[in-house]
């Protein structure tokens, strides 16, 4: 199976009042990719510390559909995931986001302040 790439877009509002993810999947070889979404969350994202520590995760406290659904990526073609941390703590971060399927991981991960 080939693979996708991932690139993970992080906005900081002006006044720091949030913080804003998109998580890029593409398929950029030749051939379709298909893969098998584990529930109703298609992507979740994670803030971690310098040392590792997660500070928030956007599925903690969510609830998702149990059904595995699945999906297939044509050649070239992108899917934009999005979450938002709301009232974000000062500081400096990781943020990670990754695509929830089951057959290949696919994550970006990027550094940003607040």
């Amino acid at each position: 199976m080939s693979s996708l790439d991932a690139s993970l877009e992080v906005t900081v509002d002006g006044g720091g009042q949030r913080v804003a993810f998109a998580l890029v999947v593409e398929n950029a070889g030749y051939d379709p990719v298909s893969v098998t979404f584990r529930d109703s969350g298609d992507a979740d994202f994670a803030v971690l510390t310098a040392d590792g520590e997660e500070v928030w995760r956007w599925s903690d406290g969510r609830v998702f559909a149990q059904a595995l659904r699945p999906a297939e990526f044509a050649p070239g073609e992108s899917a934009t995931f999005e979450a938002e941390w709301p009232d974000p703590r000062p500081g400096d971060y990781t943020a990670v986001g990754e695509l929830r399927v089951r057959e290949v991981e696919v994550r970006a991960e990027t550094p940003f302040s607040v």
